[in-house]
């Protein structure tokens, strides 16, 4: 492709279970398509209130310490003034101001360029709403 800016949205179904989803394999192949070997970003946005953009190692127990570390934080309890939904679902929505709803990565010649370990990942802990949006743009 051409053009300087591309953009497509993947539709991920986390479950009704909190979620670290790897989105690597998806953003990977957007690039190869979008970057068609060129530089520039990759902006991966997510548009929920209720959902984050990690990058982490996934697969070595990392992803379930990020779900153990936010029940920490963000206890499923009744503290929260936002009261819809499943009990404790008001912590879903402090989420994203701790585990972001965007990233933006470098892309050299039409590849992601992330560290050994890093994936790029979807944190979903809100077990109300299964079925989420992933926005992959391309900026060249």
């Amino acid at each position: 492709m051409s053009d300087a800016f591309t953009t497509r949205v993947l539709n991920i179904t986390s479950g009704s279970r909190e979620r670290v989803v790897d989105l690597t394999p998806d953003c990977e192949a957007f690039l190869r398509e979008a970057a068609a070997g060129r530089d520039g970003l990759l902006n991966v946005f997510v548009p929920h209130a209720t959902a984050g953009v990690a990058i982490i190692e996934t697969g070595a127990g990392s992803d379930d310490d990020l779900l153990a570390a936010l029940r920490t934080l963000l206890p499923a309890d009744d503290r929260w003034q936002h009261r819809h939904g499943t009990p404790g679902h008001g912590r879903d929505h402090v989420l994203p101001a701790i585990v972001p709803p965007h990233a933006t990565l470098p892309v050299i010649n039409g590849q992601l360029q992330l560290g050994t370990w890093q994936s790029v990942c979807l944190v979903d802990t809100n077990k109300d709403n299964v079925n989420r949006q992933v926005r992959l743009s391309f900026l060249g």
